[in-house]
């Protein structure tokens, strides 16, 4: 009998809860769509913030990839401008007279692999000769009067210019006839 005394008790309290909860659905209910909202709307931001989150991280590798390309870009430019004197000294060693046709033969198969070895760069020379002058690829460092060439025409090259595709790494120093 002790048993069932000690059951007594809790049977009523648990009536009890459920009649509280048949009166007040809606207050039972409230709490619980409530909080679901505010998970939902939580749910909802950290959706946002992580797109958000995502699409930096995007920029940021596209950002970072194009530094890199336009410092490698920098860099080779930079390199081949301080070796252009060199390219230029070939030329002007092959335009000399030489008694010795080995030696000059040998120096025009350096000139060939390195002109060659530019070219694989990217480099290419700045056309200047007989081409109407321009001051984004030329430099004048000279102007005649000239009636065998147009206005503002190249008539002499003193130095060659050289652009890596849209980027000029060094001006063509230039003659203009008819300015």
């Amino acid at each position: 009998m002790a048993e069932k005394e000690k059951k007594m008790p809790e049977e009523p309290m648990v009536d009890q809860t459920a009649e509280e909860t048949a009166e007040n659905p809606s207050t039972a209910e409230q709490p619980g769509q409530e909080e679901i909202k505010a998970l939902q709307t939580e749910n909802e931001e950290l959706k946002n913030k992580l797109l958000r989150q995502m699409a930096e991280f995007d920029n940021y590798k596209k950002r970072t990839a194009k530094e890199k390309d336009e410092l490698y870009d920098f860099a080779k430019a930079n390199c081949v401008e301080s070796v252009l004197g060199v390219l230029d000294n070939f030329e002007r060693a092959l335009q000399t007279e030489c008694s010795d046709e080995t030696f000059k033969q040998g120096v025009a198969m350096i000139f060939n692999q390195f002109s060659e070895t530019l070219k694989k760069l990217g480099v290419e020379e700045i056309p200047a000769l007989g081409e109407a002058f321009d001051p984004q690829v030329h430099n004048a460092v000279n102007q005649v009067e000239d009636d065998q060439y147009g206005e503002n025409t190249v008539c002499q090259v003193f130095q060659k210019g050289y652009k890596i595709g849209d980027r000029v790494i060094r001006h063509s120093m230039v003659v203009v006839a008819n300015p």
